[in-house]
Order: C-alpha cells, then structure tokens, then sequence
C-alpha cells in the first residue's frame, strides 16, 4: 500500500507542479467565472467552485507532505553521510602525505578531529 501510494504521490507532485497544470487550473476557473451568468450567479453555482477547491486541497495536503517526507530523508541521509566522508577523505589525505610518512616515527598519529576542517556558518 505504501510503495502504491508513493509512485501514485510521486507522478501526481511532478504532474500538479508544472505549468500546465496551472493554466489548467486557469481554465477551470475562468469556465466557472464565465457560466456564472447562465446560472445566475447562484449559490449552487458559488458551492461547485467551493467544494471543488476544498476537495483538491485536502488531498493536495496529503501529497505535498509525503513530497516533503520523501525530500526530507533524502537529505538527511546526505547530511548524514557527510561526516564519515570528510572522515575517510581527510584521514587518507594524512596517510598518503609524503610529509606525514616522514615524520611518522617522531610525531604521534593524528586523529579525526584534529584532521577535521573547521565548519563556519
């Protein structure tokens, strides 16, 4: 059921998140605006276009925020993984240093943290 409602999720964010779809959504409101005069503006003609817009947007809550759930463990899985890369990229830089190899013998092995970059934001 998920993974039905995750590709159902995905296809519906990319198909509602382009131009198209807005100028569809245009459309649909400009027909309505236009028959309001066949219908003399009344309040069954103000309740489709009232009804229609909440239904869309209840469901659009559903989607937009299983968008954002999916977005949002990607990047903490980036995040994530950036230390244990600077990790492994800066403790090999040490090793391979010719400098470092020299000096093995007189200076004792350096760690993570004083091989870690300062971070300032």
């Amino acid at each position: 059921m998920q993974k039905q409602f995750r590709r159902f999720a995905e296809k519906t964010s990319l198909a509602v998140g382009t131009p198209w779809a807005f100028m569809t959504a245009i459309g649909i409101v400009a027909v309505w605006g236009a028959t309001g005069p066949l219908f003399g503006f009344s309040q069954q003609w103000q309740l489709l276009i009232n009804s229609f817009t909440t239904i869309a947007t209840f469901l659009m809550v559903f989607i937009i925020q299983n968008t954002q759930n999916r977005d949002f463990r990607i990047l903490q899985l980036k995040l994530t993984e950036l230390p244990r890369v600077s990790e492994i990229r800066c403790c090999s830089m040490w090793s391979d240093s010719p400098i470092t190899s020299s000096l093995a013998s007189s200076e004792p092995s350096r760690t993570w943290h004083q091989c870690q970059p300062s971070l300032t934001f």
